[in-house]
């Protein structure tokens, strides 16, 4: 009996996002970039300019009429772009949500100490999601469960904004509160 060998998956060919040089079909384009007479020019032409200044003939704008190509450094082009999506995915905000547990029945110190907690979360930029937990029969307390959290968002209020109201949902209360922007 015969064994199948098993093959690595082929490596998928770049598609390039633009056109360049020979690759462009439009028989005419108008043609942009620095040191360039900007008109509209047969496409053997546009690549002449191109090859005369050792640079590509890249297509930016293929539905116009004609095409719109621009007489640059692809390779440079490709790579400056790259660098910039990079710089805003690392500029992108990531939303940390931090949590805090109460009991229905938290002393005022456990209370005070939580609190503390909550503010420096809302300071570093956090969602607060706080929270009652009922045990057992304690579910009786919602409302002291209710008030505990109301009371937190009043304190909390000059560093971040209630998002949800708190909210029953099986045995905990929850609450969110956003942190206020800068």
């Amino acid at each position: 009996m015969r064994r199948k060998r098993s093959r690595a998956p082929r490596r998928e060919e770049k598609v390039d996002l633009h056109r360049i040089n020979r690759k462009i079909i439009a028989p005419e384009v108008r043609l942009v970039g620095d040191n360039v007479e900007i008109g509209v020019y047969p496409t053997r032409k546009a690549l002449a300019i191109a090859e005369e200044q050792e640079l590509d003939l890249v297509e930016i704008s293929p539905k116009a009429s004609p095409p719109v190509c621009k007489v640059m450094d692809y390779k440079k082009f490709l790579y400056e772009q790259k660098k910039r999506d990079k710089s805003l995915k690392s500029k992108a905000t990531k939303v940390t949500v931090k949590e805090i547990r109460f009991g229905p029945q938290t002393d005022d110190h456990d209370y005070e100490f939580k609190k503390k907690h909550a503010e420096k979360f809302l300071k570093e930029g956090s969602k607060l999601k706080a929270y009652v937990f009922f045990k057992g029969r304690s579910i009786i307390y919602k409302d002291q469960g209710q008030i505990l959290l109301l009371k937190l968002a009043q304190e909390l209020e000059e560093y971040g904004k209630v998002e949800q109201m708190p909210k029953l949902e099986g045995k905990r209360m929850i609450m969110f509160i956003a942190p206020k922007k800068k």
